[in-house]
């Protein structure tokens, strides 16, 4: 039941590919199928890991390596990091694949979707986490999350520069293993987060949602939105007037 809830999901993600085109939608390039390659292996890896022995080893592993009383809030730090490089990019002399305007909501959309599909499986599988806090483990949100802004960022610099447009995937990585060490995930979860995270920013750079919705047009007005996680699940917003 859980692997179908899972797959189920999935696929109503990719088929947002080959659905009706909506008014709001204006697809900018066609999507291959490569490019899901990645983020159907991780969600595939990680459903097939999901209550396995395997897990419950790799947790323990991980448990000894870093520690068992290892704690560290970083991972609620870099979870930002890829969304900073995105609007810093420019900063630094890349050119960026969209304006500011259009970078904003994509970041809005994909956090959106990722979120939506997060809270839906962690309420749809209960899995407990390792430390037993909750039964809100599986899939990673912080793992979706960042690895969609990585994503994100990679798309916005791939042809501007590479090494800066990949940077991302390093916090992206370094989030999920720590979720893992901070014993707050199993590497099932931080796997099929990182799928989901893909998937979502893959999309949503592809299809450049709401090309018609004006942010910041005038001068004196800037948005920045960013992930919410922890006690609430949601999106931040920042904006000067």
């Amino acid at each position: 039941m859980k692997n179908s809830v899972i797959a189920f999901l999935f696929t109503l993600i990719m088929l947002q590919m080959y659905g009706q085109k909506m008014d709001t939608l204006t697809p900018s390039k066609k999507v291959s199928y490569k490019a899901f390659l990645l983020p159907t292996v991780l969600i595939s890896g990680g459903t097939l890991l999901l209550n396995s022995r395997l897990n419950t080893d790799l947790q323990e592993n991980f448990n000894t390596f870093f520690g068992e009383n290892f704690h560290t809030y970083a991972d609620n730090i870099l979870l930002f990091a890829p969304i900073a490089q995105i609007y810093a990019g420019k900063y630094f002399g890349f050119k960026s694949k969209n304006d500011f305007s259009q970078q904003t909501k994509n970041i809005a959309i994909a956090n959106t979707a990722t979120l939506i599909i997060v809270d839906i499986l962690k309420h749809s599988i209960k899995e407990k986490r390792p430390d037993l806090s909750d039964n809100l483990s599986f899939p990673s949100g912080h793992t979706a999350i960042v690895f969609t802004n990585a994503a994100l960022l990679y798309q916005e610099y791939k042809d501007s520069n590479s090494w800066y447009a990949s940077s991302g995937f390093v916090f992206a990585t370094a989030t999920g293993i720590l979720r893992i060490a901070n014993n707050k995930h199993y590497t099932s979860d931080v796997l099929t987060g990182a799928g989901i995270g893909l998937a979502s920013g893959i999309l949503v750079s592809h299809w450049n949602p709401f090309q018609s919705l004006k942010l910041g047009k005038n001068k004196k007005t800037s948005a920045i939105l960013y992930p919410q996680l922890g006690n609430q699940t949601g999106l931040g917003l920042l904006a000067t007037f």
